[in-house]
């Protein structure tokens, strides 16, 4: 039976390579569809959650998965050879920066070799994981052709690029609009019916993988140049003596031309801080230097600084310094509701608290402690039981968890870098 066929039977077997973020949502997207799906991760707290049922990721319902693994339409592997039987397989592992802001492709390549030993004929591999413009050519499609397969007739390589926005409300895996392009126009025949049969979302085919790869790029980047824009508006505000959340509202009566992005402590999770950054590494070989992204990239980078520049005017003000200040830090997510803490600026923020030899505190309903990675420290959440004894609050993520309205009438100083405070009136909150 053809490819396209067992997918529109739903009797194709489905093989999700990295079980973390982007993938194991997919997993169940896929399971929940009708097919069996096979997981593959070299985590063993990942495979082995998985084959208990236990979710570890806040945008799969735990209901759901311990369902799906109770009907065998999904199961989680650490052995590859376990998808020789895989008629279709999503490759959907970490890309990360090294500490030179270059991409390490090292789990892409590790992930495609081991594939090529282990695929049958007339499989479908599709590339998940962002990452700069030419991987799927230049890693992906020689790691199968070095193995004898014939692209676009013995297998069918695209790449598609993940849309997860962890704790968004609305749009999920299953129905956020898909772009895909695949190597020859048969890939990208066979890897739209697979996504029309698992998603309920439009499917938008491109010409080329490096298509997709450039557009997955380019949508960070223009949120990471437009909340630069934002930040650099408020610290030009902050020396007028301005309002920015004010200048902002303003901005959004105009019913054309206008987007709203918000100024705040610094940039987290796994995308806008660094997805840029793979297309700057990648511009150099066209002798072609990104500048505008760069400059973005360091204006961003400079708010955490800024917010502690602006506490330390804040308690001065008060006679006191930030030496001899406890501190409250509310939220250590990089954004509202999630347990998500890739990249948040709580990392930056503690390690300048530090420096100056500052007394803090954190609290986060969804992160009792986590590890920072920048000084190798562990931290753990308090209580806001005695939120009284601290000289100022630092609101760094708005969990609408928090009774703002209590929290100001217990502080003694609050600085508010999300709006969180809005709609309330005390000349306790100041607004970065």
């Amino acid at each position: 039976m053809k490819l396209i066929e067992k997918i529109e039977n739903k009797i194709a077997t489905i093989g999700v390579v990295g079980l973390g973020y982007v993938g194991l949502p997919m997993a169940v997207t896929v399971a929940k569809k009708g097919f069996k799906v096979i997981g593959v991760d070299v985590s063993e707290y990942a495979v082995n959650h998985v084959n208990a049922g236990e979710n570890y990721i806040g945008d799969v319902d735990d209901d759901e998965l311990k369902e799906l693994v109770e009907a065998k339409k999904l199961r989680a592997t650490y052995d590859y050879a376990e998808l020789n039987t895989a008629d279709v397989i999503m490759i959907a592992v970490p890309t990360p920066l090294d500490k030179f802001q270059q991409p390490n492709s090292q789990y892409v390549r590790d992930s495609v070799r081991s594939l090529s030993k282990n695929i049958s004929k007339n499989t479908l591999i599709i590339l998940e994981s962002t990452t700069y413009p030419g991987t799927t050519e230049e890693i992906v499609v020689p790691a199968f052709e070095e193995k004898g397969f014939k692209v676009g007739e013995d297998v069918f390589i695209a790449f598609s690029p993940e849309r997860v926005d962890p704790g968004n409300k609305d749009y999920k895996t299953n129905n956020t609009p898909k772009v895909v392009g695949g190597i020859t126009q048969k890939c990208n025949e066979i890897s739209e019916q697979f996504y029309k049969a698992i998603l309920d979302a439009p499917i938008h085919s491109v010409s080329s993988p490096a298509i997709a790869e450039m557009e997955k790029i380019y949508e960070n980047t223009f949120r990471n140049i437009n909340i630069a824009l934002a930040n650099e508006m408020t610290i030009l505000c902050e020396k007028m003596d301005i309002d920015i959340w004010e200048v902002i509202e303003a901005a959004k009566t105009k019913p054309y031309g206008f987007m709203a992005f918000y100024p705040g402590p610094g940039i987290g999770g796994h995308c806008i801080p660094l997805d840029p950054f793979y297309l700057t590494w990648k511009a150099r070989e066209y002798g072609y230097h990104t500048r505008l992204i760069e400059l973005a990239g360091e204006i961003n980078n400079e708010m955490p600084q800024f917010v502690i520049n602006k506490l330390m005017k804040l308690l001065n003000q008060k006679g006191l310094a930030l030496s001899k200040a406890n501190v409250m830090i509310l939220g250590a997510a990089y954004k509202k509701d999630i347990k998500d803490m890739r990249e948040s600026p709580i990392q930056d923020l503690i390690v300048l608290l530090e420096e100056n030899t500052a007394n803090f505190a954190y609290n986060d309903p969804f992160i009792p402690e986590f590890h920072n990675e920048l000084n190798n420290k562990k931290y753990r959440s308090v209580d806001l039981d005695k939120l009284e004894d601290f000289d100022a609050v630092v609101i760094i993520t708005d969990h609408t968890k928090y009774d703002y309205k209590d929290i100001v009438n217990r502080s003694q100083l609050i600085l508010d870098t999300r709006l969180a405070c809005d709609g309330i009136k005390s000349e306790k909150i100041v607004r970065l």
